[in-house]
């Protein structure tokens, strides 16, 4: 299986998210043991922001001819990316109630006219085969439950943004009050890691057979895009 995960903290592989990332990670090495694992890595920290050719290209009618120029080039890279994955994680702080700007940065690069999504007068319509997003959350406040301090812009954002381009399937676990420490941040750690254990043990048949009826491989670009 090809497992696809951003890590959006500017911390890297040292962050709450990406460390609760890996638990998911290897809950689905788990649910589909016989397949093995292949993991794609993005830095979402290390992606350029969409530039002119991309904005020119979005505001024109149709896609540019011959090779894409400036981002556009990454753009097709990361849609393919998301196109040959099985599972995609992503690994997210929560930065002022919503999204980082690294992860901005991505959605801006796959949520795009005439590649992952068309528009029609009913409105947009996905053209990714959906499959199932797992997204670690960290945050330094509480923004669930009876002792929320904070709204949460993060989720129902995300769960609009990718579900304009076909990915619906969407789960959210989250660690809360990092910056509270000590043993409060422990037990919130340990609560979390048991609520994906417990989600694995109840879905790996359902994941296995997802995953491996899901349509793979191919490209969304001519043969004259990479």
């Amino acid at each position: 299986m090809s497992v696809l995960r951003l890590t959006c903290s500017p911390r890297g592989a040292e962050s709450e998210s990406h460390r609760l990332s890996q638990f998911v990670v290897d809950g689905l090495a788990r649910a589909d043991a016989a397949r093995g694992r292949d993991l794609v890595e993005i830095d979402a920290n290390r992606l350029p922001h969409v530039d002119a050719e991309y904005a020119w290209a979005l505001g024109s009618p149709s896609d540019p001819d011959g090779d894409p120029a400036g981002s556009l080039h990454q753009s097709d890279r990361l849609i393919q990316s998301l196109v040959e994955a099985d599972y995609v994680v992503i690994a997210t702080p929560m930065h002022n109630y919503t999204v980082p700007s690294a992860l901005k940065v991505w959605i801006d690069h796959v949520v795009r006219v005439r590649s992952t999504f068309t528009v029609t007068r009913e409105g947009k319509i996905g053209v990714l085969a959906d499959k199932p997003v797992f997204v670690a959350v960290s945050s330094g406040g509480l923004f669930s439950g009876g002792e929320a301090r904070q709204p949460d812009f993060l989720t129902p954002y995300l769960k609009v943004a990718l579900a304009t381009i076909g990915l619906k399937r969407l789960t959210f676990f989250s660690v809360e009050g990092t910056a509270m420490g000590g043993q409060a941040l422990e037990a919130a750690r340990l609560r979390t890691q048991a609520e994906i254990a417990a989600y694995f043990a109840d879905a790996a048949d359902t994941l296995a057979e997802v995953a491996v009826q899901a349509p793979r491989g191919g490209s969304l670009f001519s043969t004259d895009r990479p």
